[in-house]
């Protein structure tokens, strides 16, 4: 009998072939799934930029298209001809097979309505109003942004709110980062504590303190100026240093030791180590201070009394108090108010993105 001799690069790799080919259906699942989530994804993209869609078209509007309270995005307008005087809408009829542009003059009981020719009024038609075609055209007011903008001082608002949102968060990074660095990097006693009851402020409401605060800052003759929006922020918060604490306590500590050994001081450590490779938290702490205060209308609406001092938020809600029936306006100025927000997230995205993703981790 011949014997049978296996060969074991041969048996090793049939093997390999076994033990690799079970995996593929795990793949297809994963790729099946990847794709049903990021048409999940998609799906309320579209859904949450709806909204968004609707005010621009809204602001690109006149009264009477807002009027006719039409679904469409595009902003259309319908075609109105003179009959006898009068602007009536113009429709495309069916007459004998033929069409036919016709005004429609008087509307009739049933959903009939007479129509007649612009060129000859004497003729009608009775006809159904439903079965027929309302003339419309695409018809775009880009006047309505400085309409909107110039009907306020809609400027002055703006220069507010800037110097509000950016000093604010010059000196919040400055504060935050300082305590931040303080809790992640030294030890002393009752440190932990001290955090956590710096921690338990989240939960203290705005209101409680608004009354402390008020008298504190009309006693300081402060009260409607911008500095109650503004020097608060020098003194940090317990949101941000929490997020930009536990950032720093993702660094290694030997990057402090070689600083050390070179002759760094603690300040010179926060400034050339920490701070630099810190970047993604602080851009994140940096746009939601951004958002924040652009957005606040609670303690604008508290301090600032003068039209002058006012902020964009308080801007908006008296521009659409005062111009209530122009909602396109009002839309405009809507559109502006939330385009550099837009315009900060989208240039930051990047770096925004992995702060947080960083962050989070290191919560964990």
């Amino acid at each position: 009998m011949a014997s049978t001799t296996s060969n074991p690069l041969t048996s090793g790799s049939e093997n390999m072939i076994e033990t690799t080919l079970p995996r593929k259906p795990f793949r297809s699942q994963n790729l099946l799934i990847k794709a049903v989530f990021t048409l999940m994804l998609g799906a309320g993209a579209v859904i949450i930029m709806i909204p968004l869609m609707y005010m621009i078209s809204f602001s690109l509007r006149d009264r009477a298209q807002i009027r006719q309270a039409s679904l469409e995005l595009m902003p259309m307008r319908q075609i109105e001809v003179s009959v006898n005087g009068k602007s009536e809408p113009l429709y495309i009829v069916t007459l004998e097979g033929e069409q036919k542009q016709l005004a429609l003059t008087r509307n009739r009981p049933g959903g009939m309505g007479i129509f007649v020719d612009p060129a000859n009024p004497e003729t009608t038609y009775e006809l159904k109003i439903a079965d027929q075609t309302l003339v419309r055209e695409i018809s775009i007011h880009p006047e309505n942004y400085p309409e909107s903008l110039t009907a306020v001082p809609f400027d002055r608002y703006i220069i507010n709110t800037l110097i509000v949102t950016f000093v604010g968060m010059a000196g919040m990074l400055f504060s935050c980062s300082l305590v931040a660095y303080g809790f992640s990097r030294f030890r002393a006693r009752w440190l932990n504590i001290l955090f956590l009851v710096l921690l338990s402020t989240i939960m203290l409401p705005r209101q409680v303190t608004l009354i402390p605060l008020y008298v504190i800052f009309q006693q300081l003759g402060w009260v409607n100026t911008l500095l109650p929006l503004i020097v608060p922020q020098f003194f940090a918060n317990a949101y941000d240093v929490f997020l930009l604490r536990q950032f720093f306590m993702t660094i290694p500590l030997e990057l402090d030791d070689a600083a050390k050994l070179d002759g760094a001081s603690p300040l010179q450590i926060l400034l050339y180590v920490i701070l630099p490779m810190s970047r993604p938290a602080l851009v994140s702490v940096a746009i939601f201070h951004f958002l924040y205060a652009w957005n606040d209308f609670y303690e604008p609406l508290i301090f600032l009394h003068s039209r002058e001092n006012w902020t964009m938020a308080v801007g908006l809600q008296t521009f659409n108090a005062l111009y209530s029936v122009n909602t396109h306006l009002i839309m405009a100025a809507s559109v502006v108010m939330i385009i550099p927000p837009i315009l900060i997230f989208f240039f930051s995205q990047k770096i925004f993105t992995e702060g947080v993703v960083i962050t989070r981790m290191s919560e964990k």
